[in-house]
């Protein structure tokens, strides 16, 4: 591979380690973002990405956001909080589960390329091909070899992805450890959160600084002038979620494109057809 394929970015010296929890005591004093103010917020960001979306189908353009962080980091809330006024059939949420054992059987990054980005569509994915990088490696689905491999191989084809067209952006959540066991025991009672506590989430839980060294060692290897790594506080969900929606708003070129206005037209209905006479089963109104 060509020395400037894999070049990273010109760092200052003092920030050649990164440190997720500088000024966390700052960020614990700061004010509670109130709902209101959260929504408000976001209800503005919700029709940017509208305009973002309808740029998206109009110029044909291809984007691939990438998520990625510990159990509990609020990836999923984030990416909810991004679809929630768009279009499915424009943002696609990617959440693959474990591999099969086809999948097993082939190239690594092959299972991941059908759900890149057509033209016209925005793709996102609820953890990645960096799997390989962080639980894989951890948790010993993979050998250390593999992993190293990986993660030589990784920026090149990320580098083609982006000359193809593709925009990547690429996000880690990053969750202090009191704010991760705070979120995981909230699942425990919850039995609208019990499903996302899975055996593996407990077994990783117990292996926060294997993860420190592997997100560290994947921070080194992939964060590229062409496809960048943005780290975002995420311990503070509600500040999060917008700081990121402002994030990539602010990092794709998009343009507002022109809509005639819409007028809905005329029609006449029959005050006799407003009632059905069909002997129809109706949902009881229990509410």
């Amino acid at each position: 591979m060509p020395e400037d394929a894999h070049r990273h970015r010109k760092r200052e010296d003092d920030d050649a380690q990164l440190d997720v929890r500088a000024g966390e005591a700052d960020r614990k004093k700061a004010r509670t973002l109130e709902r209101k103010d959260y929504e408000s917020s976001l209800r503005k960001l919700h029709v940017k990405l509208v305009e973002l979306q309808e740029w998206v189908r109009h110029e044909g353009k291809k984007i691939c956001i990438v998520f990625e962080g510990r159990d509990g980091a609020g990836k999923g809330g984030t990416i909810k909080a991004i679809t929630a006024r768009v279009s499915p059939r424009i943002f696609r949420v990617v959440a693959l589960p474990a591999p099969t054992e086809r999948e097993k059987s082939q190239m690594y990054i092959q299972r991941y390329l059908p759900h890149l980005p057509a033209g016209g569509e925005v793709v996102i994915f609820d953890r990645s091909w960096y799997n390989r990088a962080g639980v894989e490696r951890v948790m010993g689905f993979c050998s250390d070899e593999d992993a190293k491999r990986f993660l030589g191989v990784v920026p090149q084809v990320e580098k083609t992805m982006v000359d193809s067209g593709v925009i990547l952006l690429k996000y880690w959540l990053e969750v202090s450890p009191e704010e991760q066991e705070k979120r995981l025991k909230a699942r425990i009672d919850d039995g609208r959160k019990i499903w996302k506590l899975s055996k593996m989430d407990l077994k990783s839980f117990a292996r926060w600084d294997d993860y420190t060294r592997a997100r560290d060692e994947m921070f080194m290897a992939t964060d590229t002038a062409w496809a960048p790594w943005f780290v975002a506080r995420s311990d503070d969900k509600r500040r999060a979620r917008l700081n990121i929606i402002e994030h990539l708003l602010a990092n794709i070129p998009y343009e507002d494109v022109p809509r005639e206005k819409v007028k809905l037209p005329k029609r006449h209905i029959k005050a006799a057809d407003r009632a059905s006479r069909l002997p129809l089963k109706i949902v009881a109104e229990v509410h």
